[in-house]
């Protein structure tokens, strides 16, 4: 009875399939040493990101929503043990949303803050970018991790003739990446009313056009109605393109070199997974691999070979056995 049992392959078949779900179900594991990421993620959320200079399925999409769903796709590809804190900059000053959070076990309430993130939450209208990064900089590192800093770069009001501020910090000491969203060519950004309805888009007499803190740039003199005392930058007002916005990717390369950090450009949603792999410290943590999804696996292969190998397999026995029988047959009547 047994002997017969395992000669039988449906049977055994049936067998390893119940054994295999079996072991499935007591969560399996493997001892792995696996590399895991500690970083916080800082998106830019101010006016100009909300420039629609993205296509996804063939729609424009602003940079505030690429960026969201490139961070989304990263926590997804990051390896578990990796830890993500989350914050937003907007004015000259990052606000961290909440301190770092396992990827994995955290997932569902991670990824629901990433997608919850709107432009409305932004408290200044201005953007000095090189400002909020050198202090993004110092909240990564009394977090004690690496930083990944989203923006397209478009001061608002433009940086003076002389530059930004001196960075002050050690170059390199924070380690991290920032990364460039945007487009090159210039693009209108999207203007919206006091209840958030979007209602067109700024215009050049909307926006400075000209940073006229500190002293006047060389040769200001010569600009019409300047007056050393009461208009050192000249009498009539600077027109420019700041009504327009795209990726200042010179500008973020300076900021990259000045303050150690790396620059990466974010043209697909997977640039961003890239960007922290790339750029920050990798840790080396003991971990389980998960061998759930073998077993279960194999379980099911167990059953397609019980529902579909073997049967098919006989069907093309009985099959070949007919055909042998009926070749048998013609044979004996020709003689």
């Amino acid at each position: 009875m047994i002997g017969a049992f395992f000669k039988d392959p449906r049977a055994l078949s049936l067998l390893a399939a119940l054994v295999l779900l079996a072991l499935a179900l007591v969560n399996p594991s493997w001892p792995v040493v696996q590399r895991s990421f500690d970083a916080l993620a800082v998106i830019d959320i101010t006016g100009s990101m909300n420039t629609r200079d993205y296509r996804l399925n063939d729609r424009p999409i602003s940079r505030l929503e690429y960026a969201k769903l490139a961070l989304r796709d990263a926590i997804k590809r990051l390896p578990c043990r990796s830890r993500l804190a989350l914050g937003v900059f907007t004015e000259r000053q990052p606000f961290l949303l909440f301190e770092p959070i396992e990827v994995c076990a955290d997932f569902a309430p991670l990824d629901g803050a990433i997608q919850g993130l709107d432009w409305r939450m932004a408290w200044e209208g201005d953007s000095h970018i090189s400002s909020g990064l050198y202090r993004a900089i110092d909240m990564a590192r009394s977090l004690g991790v690496d930083l990944i800093f989203i923006t397209d770069g478009h001061e608002a009001p433009p940086l003076p003739w002389s530059g930004g501020p001196p960075f002050g910090g050690r170059p390199g000491e924070v380690k991290g990446a920032i990364v460039g969203a945007g487009a090159d060519a210039l693009s209108p950004i999207p203007k919206f009313d006091d209840t958030g309805r979007e209602i067109g888009f700024f215009g050049v007499d909307e926006v400075p056009h000209e940073n006229r803190s500190g002293p006047p740039p060389p040769g200001a003199e010569l600009r019409e109605g300047y007056n050393a005392r009461n208009a050192p930058f000249g009498g009539a007002a600077a027109v420019g393109v700041e009504h327009l916005s795209s990726l200042r990717e010179a500008y973020l390369k300076e900021l990259a070199q000045a303050t150690g950090l790396s620059y990466r450009r974010l043209e697909r949603q997977e640039d961003l997974a890239a960007a922290i792999e790339a750029s920050a410290t990798s840790r080396a943590n003991l971990g389980a691999r998960d061998l759930r999804p073998w077993f279960a696996d194999a379980a099911l292969a167990c059953l397609g070979v019980l529902y579909l190998a073997i049967p098919l397999s006989e069907r093309l026995r009985l099959r070949r056995e007919r055909r042998e029988a009926a070749l048998s047959l013609n044979l004996r009547r020709s003689k």
